[in-house]
């Protein structure tokens, strides 16, 4: 079943034939008007009331469908989910840094949504996986402690936004478990008075613009002068020394925990999330901060970059799955060569959404597939393709219940 998806157009998206997500619609709809001075951000591929799908075939929407005909999500995710699809399935498109952010644990978003519903319209968690399309930067989860020590050590106009005194307790701390110096540290950075950190921003961009080329790069003088330059001024700047700072070639993924802090920065990709719309943000964004529940809710865990790369395994030759540690989504990856015949789907005992990213196939119905074709499929449905050989590689994401 076909479905058409809504997209957003964030102000951070790629414009017009730039943006992945604009170029996916106008390919499966030739209708479609892409404006090159419009931001295209996101494709929303679920059951969200912020940007639901609707059946193309049919005037109603995927969640309607979904509560007249329950069977279709399978056994396992009605008694788990009850009569809900339980993910959010995107595509991303990013010119700019997304916000600073953190999205809350289950507990705590039921907590956020009783006591400020306007600002956390849902109770549910929001666990998030993403994998690259394109080469991906994102900020993602805290340094090893020694990292941030050393920048500490290195840049003056930190340690000033922070306080002396804070940094100092901080860095003569060596017990890993003692988290309560670096946590003042961060709250007292997000915290700072704006017209400081604005002063000693400049200040480092100017000493920045004196070093050779090595210390920049130390420094991440060329990350920072992009940031600075979508959001002058802005604390989240000084993030890059306090977060991992992330490269993802195409295929390559990531796996974001509730209450871990991240920021994604440039290209597109593929995400999958719990059916939520939470965010707590801080920084790199001129919308809402609630630094105070940020910097509550993270879990100050300081890990290498290498551990926050996210990797799948193989089912068969063609499709490689991306199983995160939660019952609510899972993500395939499958890519058939053009000089394979045919190839069956792998079925699913849950219902999933499919994305043709490349390529071009015809299905055992007759159903021509191509570049940006979105297709829902119930639990336990074969479907078999045939590859169309003038055509490159077929590339496509699933996604699915992980239960």
């Amino acid at each position: 079943m076909e479905l058409i998806c809504a997209v957003q157009n964030y102000d951070w998206g790629k414009y017009g034939t730039n943006s992945i997500v604009a170029t996916l619609i106008k390919t499966a709809n030739s209708k479609f008007i892409i404006n090159e001075e419009k931001p295209y951000a996101e494709l929303w591929m679920g059951t969200h009331p912020n940007g639901p799908s609707y059946l193309k075939e049919k005037d109603i929407s995927l969640e309607e469908y979904i509560q007249k005909n329950t069977n279709v999500l399978g056994i396992e995710v009605q008694q788990q989910f009850g009569s809900s699809l339980p993910f959010l399935f995107k595509v991303l498109s990013i010119r700019k840094a997304l916000s600073i952010q953190a999205h809350p644990d289950k507990k705590k978003a039921e907590q956020l949504h009783l006591q400020h519903p306007e600002i956390y319209k849902d109770s549910n968690h929001k666990p998030e996986l993403a994998i690259a399309l394109t080469k991906f930067e994102a900020l993602c989860g805290f340094r090893p402690i020694e990292e941030i020590k050393e920048y500490f050590k290195l840049l003056p106009e930190l340690r000033a936004v922070i306080g002396e005194d804070l940094v100092h307790e901080c860095m003569i701390i060596n017990d890993p478990e003692n988290i309560v110096p670096f946590k003042e540290c961060f709250h007292s950075l997000m915290t700072c008075d704006h017209n400081l950190v604005m002063l000693q921003l400049e200040h480092l961009l100017e000493r920045l613009s004196y070093l050779d080329k090595s210390c920049q790069e130390t420094l991440n003088g060329d990350l920072l002068q992009r940031l600075h330059l979508d959001y002058p001024g802005d604390v989240g700047c000084f993030g890059i020394y306090i977060f991992n700072y992330i490269t993802l070639q195409p295929g390559e993924a990531l796996y974001l925990a509730p209450n871990e802090p991240h920021a994604y920065i440039y290209g597109d990709c593929i995400e999958c999330m719990a059916c939520s719309d939470n965010v707590v943000r801080a920084g790199l964004t001129p919308k809402l901060k609630d630094v105070e529940t940020l910097t509550e809710i993270l879990t100050y865990k300081c890990e290498s970059l290498f551990a926050k790369k996210f990797y799948g395994y193989f089912e068969d030759n063609y499709t490689e799955i991306f199983q995160p540690p939660v019952p609510d989504f899972a993500v395939a990856k499958i890519l058939i060569p053009s000089d394979k015949m045919t190839y069956e789907l792998i079925p699913r005992r849950t219902a999933s959404i499919l994305i043709i990213i490349n390529g071009r196939a015809e299905t055992h119905t007759s159903q021509i597939l191509q570049k940006g074709s979105i297709l829902f499929i119930h639990a336990n449905e074969k479907i078999m393709l045939k590859i169309l050989k003038e055509h490159c590689s077929l590339l496509m994401f699933q996604a699915f219940a992980n239960v």
